[in-house]
């Protein structure tokens, strides 16, 4: 299969210097890097640093004079060249590297135009772009990064784990519907199809396997080179125990009860029970995903569930 062409264009006002190499090496993954533009005041100081990196990585600058102060006047331009390249029929994608959300159109026009669009910015960019992208990596995950599960999940723009667990078990149990068995690599394209910027990066992992193993609720299996993914039959179903905490918050009334004290009725109604094995954290978070139950603190800043 011939290699994708893509036009790499890069918002300097918004990106570090620091990211040139790591962006170069992610981009030929996905395939070969045609086009590379890098927009700025290069009569700036704050474009020094990059000038050291345009020749060596072989990256075009385009000038671009700030004419408005506190106006990033790149926008423009690159927004004008994407669509020039777009229309030469030359590249089969883009990567846009920024961090600013005012690229969110250009990155929908694109993929309108059937182009595949990869963004690439910084922890801080705004949803709207990141969910405009047919993929987005976060910069922060390139290059050599500690590995930190629990900071990561703190992350503010990174989709929690139990909203991904409870996909990919609605994936499976769609197939499963259908007679078929899921293979982890159709878990992973269709969960980056839902969430752009899903990546096992943002969760301090390497590989999706890895990532979906110790969650507890999956069972993976190898033969040859294909791995499939199956749910867990648990000894108690993850519904039997929902519906006993349903029942034990609806007894408890309008004022509900207290996490800790429905956390024991909970351990010592079911022997088993880890709510690691169910994607969560936290019992708290566990109750908190259950239907038609929330969580709020009492005047004693101690938190109680009840029904809504």
């Amino acid at each position: 299969m011939e290699n994708k062409r893509f036009a790499l264009l890069i918002d300097a006002d918004n990106i570090s210097a620091k990211y040139i190499g790591d962006i170069l090496e992610e981009l030929s993954t996905y395939g070969i890097t045609t086009y590379k533009r890098i927009y700025g005041d290069w009569t700036s100081t704050q474009a020094t640093k990059w000038k050291g990196e345009l020749l060596e990585n072989s990256v075009i600058p385009v000038q671009q004079f700030s004419n408005t102060v506190g106006k990033n006047a790149t926008d423009s331009t690159l927004i004008i060249d994407a669509m020039d390249i777009l229309y030469t029929g030359n590249v089969d994608g883009f990567c846009i590297v920024s961090s600013d959300s005012d690229f969110t159109r250009l990155a929908s026009r694109l993929r309108e135009s059937g182009m595949e669009v990869i963004g690439m910015g910084e922890e801080k960019t705004p949803r709207s772009f990141r969910v405009a992208c047919t993929r987005f990596v976060n910069l922060e995950n390139l290059g050599n990064q500690d590995e930190d599960t629990d900071n990561k999940d703190n992350q503010d723009n990174t989709i929690s784990r139990e909203v991904i667990y409870s996909a990919i078990t609605n994936i499976i149990n769609e197939n499963e519907n259908k007679g078929k068995s899921v293979e982890l690599a159709a878990v992973g394209n269709r969960l980056v199809n839902m969430y752009p910027d899903f990546d096992v990066r943002n969760y301090g992992y390497s590989l999706l396997s890895k990532f979906v193993e110790d969650a507890g609720l999956f069972l993976l299996e190898k033969r040859q080179n294909v791995i499939t993914i199956y749910l867990k039959d648990d000894e108690q179903s993850r519904e039997e125990i929902i519906d006993f905490v349903r029942e034990i918050i609806h007894k408890a009334g309008k004022r509900g009860i207290g996490i800790s004290e429905l956390g024991n009725h909970v351990y010592n109604k079911f022997d088993n029970f880890n709510v690691k094995d169910f994607g969560y954290s936290q019992f708290s978070k566990f109750v908190q995903g259950i239907g038609n139950v929330e969580l709020y603190q009492d005047k004693g800043g101690r938190k109680r569930a009840r029904e809504k």
